[in-house]
C-alpha cells in the first residue's frame, strides 16, 4: 500500500523505519499520508494548516520518531492531496472525517493528535467525529473563535491573479511568523502557490464557518479528552491571550512560549517538541 519517498529518515532511533508515503483513495480524489518512525509504536497524527502541508512538519518530525509512529497527512486541497473544484468535501467536519477513515485504513485504533493554526480545528472535528481513535488533543497556534482572529493587512490575490507571485505569497505567510524579517521556507511559497483559488477559497471560508458556529473551547469541553494548548506569544494571526479561553476544558494545559509567531513548528521546534514530548508521554499508554 505504501511507496518510499525519497532518502530514509535519519534519526537516533535503530529501530525507526523509513519514510513511507502513500496515496488513498477516497470520494474526492486521493489523499497523501506519510510516515516515519517505528510502526509498532504510538501512533502521533500531525495536522497542518490552511495553505499548508505535511512538510510543515519536517523539522519537528525527527525529533518526535524515537517514541512514536509519526502521521502526517495532506489535507484535501494542500500539497499532494486531490483539489477538486467541487466545493463539497472542504468543510472541517468533512476534512475530519476524512482523516479518520485514513487512520482506519491504516491500521491504526488510538492517536493523539496535533494540529496546528486551522490544522487544530480539524483535529478536533476528527475528535467529535471519532472519539474513540483520539485518545488526546494538542493544539498550536489555534484560534479558539474569531473574536481572537487577527485581521491582515492585505488579502491573497484574487482568481483572476491566481497563483500569487513570490513577492505576494511571501507578503501574505509574513504574519505566520513573529518576526517580520523572517525567512520564508520555500516549501511554504511552493505549497501555497500549489493551490488551487478555489481549494484556497473554500478551506478559509470552510474554517471560519466551523468557528463561527461554535468556538473550539465549548467543543471540547464536552469531549472529555486531554488538551494540550501551545501559542507562540508574538502569533500576528490571532490573539495569545486568547489561549486562556481554553482554560474552560477541564484539565487543558497551556503553554506560551515567548519570542514565538504564529508558527513554533517552524520557528522553534526543540521548545515544541518538548512540550509536545511531555505531553504525550503522559497520554500515550492510551494510544497503542
Amino acid at each position: 500500500m505504501t511507496t518510499p519517498d525519497g532518502q530514509p529518515h535519519v534519526n537516533g532511533d535503530a529501530e525507526a523505519e523509513a519514510t513511507e508515503s502513500s496515496p488513498l483513495s477516497s470520494g474526492d480524489g486521493d489523499i497523501y499520508l506519510c510516515q516515519d518512525g517505528p510502526r509498532d509504536a504510538p501512533a502521533l497524527l500531525l495536522i497542518h494548516g490552511t495553505a499548508s502541508s505535511a512538510r510543515s512538519w519536517d523539522m519537528l518530525v525527527p525529533m518526535l520518531t524515537g517514541s512514536h509512529r509519526v502521521i502526517r497527512v495532506d489535507l484535501l486541497g494542500h500539497g499532494r492531496s486531490a483539489k477538486p473544484a467541487a466545493d463539497r468535501g472542504y468543510e472541517t467536519p468533512e476534512q475530519g472525517r476524512r482523516v479518520g477513515v485514513e487512520l482506519d485504513r491504516l491500521g491504526v485504533k488510538h492517536a493523539i493528535v496535533v494540529g496546528h493554526s486551522s490544522g487544530g480545528a480539524v483535529a478536533t472535528a476528527l475528535t467529535e467525529e471519532r472519539p474513540d481513535l483520539v485518545t488526546a488533543l494538542a493544539l498550536v497556534n489555534t484560534g479558539p473563535s474569531m473574536d481572537a482572529y487577527i485581521a491582515p493587512e492585505s488579502a491573497a490575490s484574487g482568481p483572476s491573479q491566481w497563483p500569487p507571485t513570490d513577492e505576494q505569497i511571501r507578503q501574505l505567510a509574513s504574519t505566520g511568523f513573529g518576526r517580520a524579517d523572517y525567512e520564508i521556507p520555500q516549501e511554504l511559497v511552493d505549497d501555497l502557490r500549489g493551490m488551487t483559488y478555489h481549494a484556497f477559497a473554500a478551506v478559509m471560508r470552510a474554517g471560519r464557518a466551523y468557528l463561527e458556529q461554535r468556538t473550539l473551547p465549548d467543543r471540547l469541553m464536552v469531549l472529555g479528552k486531554p488538551l494540550l494548548v501551545i501559542f507562540g506569544e508574538e502569533d500576528r494571526r490571532w490573539r495569545s491571550s486568547s489561549a486562556a479561553d481554553y482554560r474552560v476544558v477541564p484539565g487543558a494545559k497551556i503553554e506560551l512560549l515567548p519570542g514565538v509567531g504564529h508558527s513554533p513548528i517552524l520557528e522553534d521546534p526543540p521548545r515544541t517538541a518538548a512540550l509536545l514530548l511531555a505531553f504525550t508521554a503522559a497520554h500515550a499508554a492510551r494510544a497503542d
